[in-house]
C-alpha cells in the first residue's frame, strides 16, 4: 500500500503538469485563432490559380518548353513525396496519421516497382520514417515554421523545379493535414508535379464560372503562373498545415488536463482512504493493547 508521503508527491507532480498542459492549451488556442485565419483566406487563391491553369491547358495551343512541369516528362517511375508534419511533439497523433497516409501510398507504389524518396518539412516526420527504416529515403529535413511565410514556400518551389529540371523526379505529391476544424483534421495527399486540378468547394466554386480572356497570350500567362501555382499550392498546405497543428495540440493539450484532473480526483480518493485505514488500524492497536492490560 502507498505511503500518505508518496500519494501528496504524485498528487503534486499531477498538478504540476496539470497547469503545464492547461497553459499549452490556451497557447494553442491562441496561435490557432490566427492560424485558421490565414488557412481559410489562402484556399480561394489557390483554388482560382489552379483553374486558371486547368483551363490553360485545356486549350488546343501547344506550348513545348513549359508543358513537362504542368503534364509530365512522360514517366512515372520516381516519386517525390513532401511530407509536412511539425518540430515538436505533444499535439496528439497529428504527425502519426502523416505518416500512416504516407505508407499507404507507399505500398501501391511498392506493388508496381516504384522508387520514392522524401523531402521532410518538421523533424517529427523525420524521425518517424527514420524509425521505419526509410532513413536513405530521406534526401532532406527541413524545419517546420511556427508561421509559415510565403517566401519559404517560393523557395521550396523553386528547389522543387530544379530538381524536376535536373531529372530528379518523375511525379511530386504534397502530404499534409488540411484543417477542417478544431477537432477535425484531415491527412490529404495533393499532386504538385505533373499539375493535377483539385475541384473548388464552397463559394470559391460561385467564382469559377465564367470566360477567361489572357493577356498579353496564354503561353505568357502559363509561363508566370507555372511556379508561383508551385509556390502557392505549398503556401496554403504550410498554413493548412500550421493550423492543423494548433488544432491538434490544444484537443490533445485539452484531453490531458482533464485526464489529470480525474487522476487528482482518484489520488485524493486513495489519500484519504489510506489515512482512514491508518486511524482505524491505529485504534485497534490501542483497543487491542488495552484489552491486554
Amino acid at each position: 500500500m502507498a505511503t500518505l508521503k508518496n500519494i501528496r508527491t504524485r498528487k503534486k507532480s499531477v498538478q504540476s503538469t496539470k497547469k503545464i498542459t492547461a497553459a499549452m492549451k490556451l497557447i494553442a488556442a491562441a496561435k490557432l485563432r490566427k492560424a485558421q485565419e490565414h488557412a481559410l483566406a489562402s484556399r480561394p487563391y489557390a483554388e482560382l490559380i489552379a483553374h486558371m491553369l486547368d483551363n490553360l491547358l485545356q486549350s488546343q495551343l501547344t506550348f513545348d518548353h513549359v508543358l513537362p512541369l504542368m503534364t509530365g516528362n512522360g514517366k512515372a517511375q520516381r516519386h517525390l513525396f513532401v511530407i509536412l508534419t511539425s518540430d515538436r511533439g505533444l499535439c496528439g497523433g497529428f504527425n502519426g496519421a502523416v505518416i500512416h497516409r504516407l505508407h499507404a501510398e507507399l505500398k501501391g507504389l511498392d506493388k508496381q516497382n516504384k522508387s520514392y524518396e522524401f523531402l521532410c518539412i518538421g523533424r517529427k516526420g523525420s524521425e518517424l520514417l527514420t524509425a521505419n527504416r526509410f532513413k536513405t529515403n530521406i534526401i532532406d529535413t527541413l524545419n517546420s515554421p511556427d508561421h509559415a511565410r510565403f517566401i519559404q514556400a517560393k523557395r521550396l518551389a523553386t528547389r522543387l523545379e530544379e530538381m524536376f529540371n535536373q531529372d530528379q523526379f518523375d511525379i511530386c505529391s504534397l502530404v499534409y493535414t488540411q484543417f477542417i476544424s478544431a477537432i477535425h483534421q484531415k491527412v490529404v495527399v495533393r499532386q504538385l508535379v505533373p499539375f493535377e486540378r483539385q475541384e473548388a468547394e464552397g463559394p470559391t466554386q460561385k467564382l469559377l464560372q465564367g470566360f477567361y480572356e489572357y493577356e498579353p497570350n496564354e503561353r505568357q500567362v502559363l509561363e508566370g503562373l507555372l511556379v508561383k501555382n508551385l509556390t502557392v499550392q505549398i503556401y496554403r498546405a504550410l498554413l493548412e498545415n500550421t493550423a492543423s497543428e494548433n488544432a491538434a495540440r490544444m484537443t490533445a493539450m485539452d484531453a490531458a488536463t482533464r485526464n489529470a484532473s480525474d487522476m487528482i480526483k482518484a489520488l485524493d480518493l486513495q489519500y484519504n482512504r489510506t489515512r482512514q485505514a491508518l486511524v482505524t488500524r491505529e485504534l485497534i492497536e490501542i483497543i487491542s493493547g488495552a484489552e491486554a492490560l
